[in-house]
């Protein structure tokens, strides 16, 4: 795994990146690209040792996989980028969207043989979000997205301010799409994810609004284990534990045609 780095002009920053060939990489290739954001999560997530052995048993086609490192603005970086959260938060997504597309898939496509379109994008909770939203938007570049315990409760209006589900942006930007993008997209949320259920209902909140996403999708056209995956971890958490644990799954799934 390599690490370099790129100055981002519309984040104003240095932004780090871990960067993961596959065995026997060649330039003529041409290789499929897996993005992750929260690269600087790679080592915990254990991804170069599960990458080694999904290849060398051939249970994955090979890629070129790249990390986004976050910093310390993450929590403004990461979101939808169209609208910030009701306490501002995300209100840099856009410059992250700019980033990646502007910026970042050029540089790969410079120094990497890579592919420059059917992208997959990735992320873990904040950055699960960035990710459908970006794909969302960009399915002329994304084919593939995923969202590890997506923090899809993302809204526009705080609970205690006359919050009701209407108000979270991810599933109100599908929901009023006219476009059904050619994606698909996989979802995995733990049991143990968190311990909030606002309504009651016996369902924790995240494992609710993942669910809800995905109906969202449905009711777009997207068809359940066609379009839309979905893995519940029983006793997962909101950690790179869990999240390593359903690694192998999901890059199997991306390797399907």
């Amino acid at each position: 795994m390599d690490t370099k780095t790129i100055f981002s002009h519309y984040l104003d920053r240095e932004v780090t990146l871990s960067v993961v060939l596959p065995a026997g990489y060649n330039l003529e290739e041409n290789y499929p690209l897996i993005l992750f954001n929260d690269g600087q999560d790679f080592p915990a997530l254990n991804l170069v040792d599960t990458l080694t052995f999904l290849q060398s048993e051939q249970l994955i086609v090979p890629h070129v996989i790249v990390g986004i490192h976050a910093n310390f603005d993450r929590i403004y970086e990461y979101g939808t980028a169209s609208q910030a959260d009701y306490a501002g938060r995300g209100n840099k997504a856009a410059a992250t969207t700019d980033f990646v597309l502007q910026e970042l898939l050029p540089h790969l496509r410079e120094h990497y043989d890579v592919q420059n379109h059917n992208i997959t994008y990735a992320g873990f909770s904040l950055g699960g979000l960035m990710a459908l939203d970006m794909a969302w938007h960009h399915p002329e570049i994304f084919a593939k997205v995923g969202v590890f315990s997506g923090s899809l409760w993302w809204r526009q209006k705080a609970l205690d301010a006359g919050y009701d589900d209407s108000d979270r942006i991810m599933h109100a930007q599908i929901r009023n799409s006219a476009q059904k993008p050619d994606l698909r997209f996989w979802f995995q949320c733990g049991g143990l994810d968190e311990y909030d259920d606002r309504d009651g209902d016996g369902v924790i909140d995240s494992i609710q609004d993942t669910l809800e996403c995905m109906a969202e999708l449905e009711k777009k056209g997207y068809a359940w284990n066609k379009e839309v995956f979905y893995t519940e971890v029983i006793d997962g958490r909101h950690n790179t534990e869990t999240w390593a644990k359903v690694l192998p799954a999901f890059l199997k799934w991306v390797s399907r045609k």
